[in-house]
């Protein structure tokens, strides 16, 4: 088994692949894939054959096929939007392509042909409001969750069909959130969601209701040091896939907000920051978590870091050149 990792570097129209050292680390080039159109968001189906790419500088969605020896990206065609879309997922059985687009205000969902290709009239669509960043289902396929900053500020809440795709507002269409949360993530073992709060700067925890569908908040700390006063926005949110931490990037403070988690409750502790590169928009976790990496869309530059598995705080590695405007990192094992 290889881990493979993909980074998207829009200001360069390109995505560049890695082979991840299980001992180290490290990072070892692969090559490169030129993509035109300034791919961003990058999501892979559960079988691990198809990379999906966001293309946000002309309004597609590129569908790649992956080698599944070497890795490698080849493209299977370009689907068509009327928007550039900031988030993609693939639901659960892998029929649908689910999609967010911050400045349309909506979500939407295509069917994947036998290619893996996105179709391009979508089976469904959502208009909601502005500033819609994140697109995910649950873990049992039924429920959609799409946050959006400020305004609206809040989480909109859908009921999913994994058989025709269509998406319906739940009977809570939307649940009012604390400082504009930007991207969600699901504890692996708990019936919590946690957010990351661009406007805020800070970090949400929600009970999940897994009946109805819904989100109810219940905790919300800083992901800044006490006295800390200049601008920020946070961006991402990973989970480690113990369920024992999670981290939030800091833009501004330039940092990762670390927090431990109560294995009982799913409540919050702060560990603290760890600086890291200029505006870090995106980062990841290896599929182990026993790394992580962020990327500075301010410096063009890759920082690594190892995951103390009993504390989780993060150790320095190194620091490597990427190129301009760094986008996504994502993970795929292949044997």
């Amino acid at each position: 088994m290889a881990t493979h990792v993909y980074i998207s570097i829009a200001g360069e129209d390109k995505i560049l692949r890695f082979i991840l050292d299980p001992e180290n680390g490290a990072l070892q080039p692969q090559g490169e894939v030129a993509v035109d159109g300034g791919p961003a968001p990058l999501a892979v189906d559960w079988k691990n054959e198809c990379v999906y790419v966001g293309l946000r500088g002309d309004n597609t969605i590129g569908t790649f096929h992956v080698d599944p020896r070497s890795g490698d990206l080849s493209l299977a065609g370009k689907t068509p939007l009327d928007a550039d879309p900031c988030y993609l997922f693939v639901d659960r059985t892998g029929k649908f392509l689910l999609s967010s687009y911050y400045g349309a205000g909506k979500a939407q969902v295509h069917a994947l042909g036998e290619s893996g290709v996105a179709i391009e009239t979508p089976v469904s669509v959502q208009e909601t409001e502005e500033h819609a960043h994140w697109i995910q289902t649950d873990r049992s396929n039924r429920y959609v969750f799409v946050p959006h900053t400020m305004p609206p500020n809040g989480v909109y809440q859908f009921v999913f069909d994994s058989d025709t795709g269509s998406l319906t507002p739940n009977a809570q269409a939307k649940v009012a959130a604390e400082d504009g949360p930007r991207h969600l993530d699901f504890h692996p073992h708990l019936d919590v969601v946690y957010s990351s709060n661009e406007d805020g700067s800070t970090i949400s925890a929600y009970r999940f209701d897994t009946t109805t569908g819904t989100l109810e908040a219940f905790q919300t700390l800083s992901t800044l040091p006490d006295g800390y006063g200049e601008d920020n926005t946070t961006a991402q949110i990973h989970i480690h896939p113990s369920g024992k931490f999670i981290y939030v990037s800091n833009r501004g403070h330039n940092s990762i907000a670390g927090f431990g988690i109560d294995g009982q409750t799913g409540e919050l502790t702060s560990l603290g920051q760890t600086p890291t590169e200029p505006t870090p928009r995106v980062f990841n976790l290896d599929p182990t978590g026993s790394f992580l990496y962020a990327a500075g869309q301010g410096s063009g530059k890759l920082a690594s870091y190892r995951i103390d598995q009993e504390t989780g705080a993060l150790d320095a590695l190194e620091v490597k050149e990427v190129g301009a405007r760094p986008m996504w990192v994502l993970f795929i094992e292949l044997t």
